[in-house]
């Protein structure tokens, strides 16, 4: 080690490692706050109502716009037979001796009693406002400045409290009506006779009626057809789901084959391809548990199998120094034994740690790396190993889960002292880089180093570099890379830069951690 690169600590007694209890990493789900489940809804009812709750509103709506459809088609036949009566009935209109009259012959009268005699109204008014012929208390129309001789028009009143229709013409007593001015626009020095005919409104409701009746009943039978055949179609339509929900039902419990995705429709494909990468990595999932649990109860038995040997040795034995250096070997196989349960534990625990079940506070980085190392000084003083630690002059704040992180710098701590010979030196060193908005935790060692060709393969569970006679279990890194992960934390290793014997190369672990936000920068967001 460089003198004066790092003050080393020694000297310090180091407290006991106490294992957190398994159920501190699983929290009890009495004490969740329980929500209620959401109510399911059924893809089949929501499709049948975005379709069938339009049209059961626009149907109103389309007998609204019929209905007025009808009564401007039921107008027109008979506005213009009101256009024709008062046409006829002006014609009629004559002066004698300086009379107005209007001897209606009897095909004229015919014309105008054509329907019911209630219903069909007229009145002939002369250029003194006198009666001349008709109803007397039919309406007047407006008054009106320009009134333009044997221009019929059309007006919707009152009379006899009920509504009617009336087809209104003015003649001129100066003009034939073959010698109708038609440029006259005044009514100055003109002797103008009013012509009026009017009808109730009773043919045109009834004809409106009829148009109604002719296309709504009609509607009234196709809509239940309609609601029918469409949820035909919807049932049709998503049977398909029907029949994949039964093929997958129909499945072994242990059957992860990709699902059969040639005959499912086009929508559905993505679902299915989605199906089938999640059984993939099932899969791998379960392969890697498999081959973990394998792994694990070949580790077991070897610790156990020379737990049982020593153990069987110690009861044969009659001398008590024979006896002494059995249960020594007995020792150190349960210790082997527990620190390989221990970590199994550990990786447990790591990888069942989620943000959502333990959310990520602020941890003090620095602190946090200065309280591991003084654990570890004790050892590294029995191994008679330099063990020191470097910090920046500033607090490091990083948002993560304290005890995990402490595992994983316990971890390294322990792989550096364990590969590291003695008179070798270790150290824990923290950097920040605040352009980078990144923290750095370093374990340095001068150890036998980390060939490249094996440094992808390290965190690996069980997996020990060939020729190691180093005591271990292979799963220390393993742990490290999982809580790594669930940081977003990058973990990289290098040749110690500060070793120049190149039998010892040793090895740099580096981990890049995202700074904890500041303050002003929160709430700016």
């Amino acid at each position: 080690m460089l003198p004066g690169a790092r003050p080393a600590v020694q000297g310090q007694a180091a407290p006991a490692v106490v294992e957190p209890p398994a159920s501190a990493a699983f929290p009890d789900p009495a004490d969740e706050t329980e929500h209620p489940e959401p109510m399911q809804r059924s893809l089949f009812g929501e499709i049948l109502d975005w379709m069938l709750v339009p049209l059961l509103l626009l149907w109103p709506v389309s007998i609204a716009v019929t209905f007025l459809v009808a009564k401007s088609i039921a107008n027109h036949p008979f506005d213009r037979a009101l256009d024709d009566r008062v046409t006829v009935l002006a014609q009629q209109v004559k002066e004698s001796d300086g009379r107005v009259v209007a001897p209606l012959p009897t095909s004229t009268k015919d014309i105008l009693r054509a329907d019911d005699v209630d219903n069909v109204f007229f009145q002939i008014v002369g250029p003194a406002g006198d009666h001349i012929d008709g109803d007397r208390d039919m309406p007047p129309p407006p008054d009106e400045e320009n009134r333009q001789p044997w221009a019929v028009q059309l007006r919707t009143d009152v009379m006899r409290n009920a509504e009617v229709r009336i087809a209104y013409t003015y003649l001129d007593l100066n003009h034939t009506p073959s010698h109708a001015p038609s440029g006259v626009t005044r009514a100055e020095g003109r002797r103008m006779v009013l012509v009026q005919v009017g009808e109730t409104l009773d043919k045109r409701v009834q004809l409106a009626n009829q148009i109604i009746k002719g296309v709504i009943l009609p509607e009234f039978l196709i809509l239940p057809i309609a609601l029918a055949l469409v949820w035909f179609a919807l049932s049709r339509g998503l049977s398909p789901l029907t029949e994949l929900q039964q093929r997958i039902r129909a499945r072994r419990a242990d059957d992860l084959s990709p699902i059969e995705s040639g005959h499912v429709p086009e929508e559905i494909a993505p679902l299915v391809g989605s199906l089938n990468e999640l059984l993939d990595r099932l899969s791998q999932s379960i392969q890697l548990q498999k081959r973990f649990i394998a792994d694990a109860a070949h580790q077991m038995k070897t610790p156990l199998a020379g737990m049982r040997m020593q153990s069987e040795l110690a009861l044969r034995q009659t001398s008590p120094d024979e006896i002494h250096r059995s249960l020594e070997q007995l020792s150190k196989s349960s210790e082997t034994a527990t620190r390989l349960v221990n970590q199994l534990l550990a990786l447990a625990r790591a990888e069942n740690q989620t943000p959502q079940a333990t959310p990520f506070t602020a941890v003090e980085l620095t602190a946090m790396a200065r309280n591991v190392v003084q654990e570890w000084v004790q050892t590294a003083l029995a191994r008679r190993i330099d063990l020191g630690f470097e910090q920046p002059g500033r607090e490091v704040m990083i948002d993560g889960n304290a005890t995990m992180l402490r595992e994983l710098l316990n971890n390294l701590v322990d792989n550096a002292l364990r590969y590291t010979p003695a008179g070798g030196s270790v150290t824990i060193r923290v950097r920040v880089d605040e352009d980078a908005g990144r923290a750095f935790l370093e374990v340095e060692d001068t150890g036998p180093g980390i060939p490249p060709a094996e440094r992808s393969h390290i965190f690996e569970r069980f997996y020990r570099i060939l020729g190691s006679q180093t005591e271990g279990s292979g799963l220390g890194l393993a742990i490290v890379r999982e809580i790594a992960q669930q940081h977003e934390a990058e973990i990289d290793v290098y040749n110690n830069p500060r070793s120049h014997d190149p039998k010892c190369p040793g090895s740099l672990f580096r981990l890049t951690l995202k700074l904890h936000p500041p303050a002003d920068a929160k709430e700016n967001d």
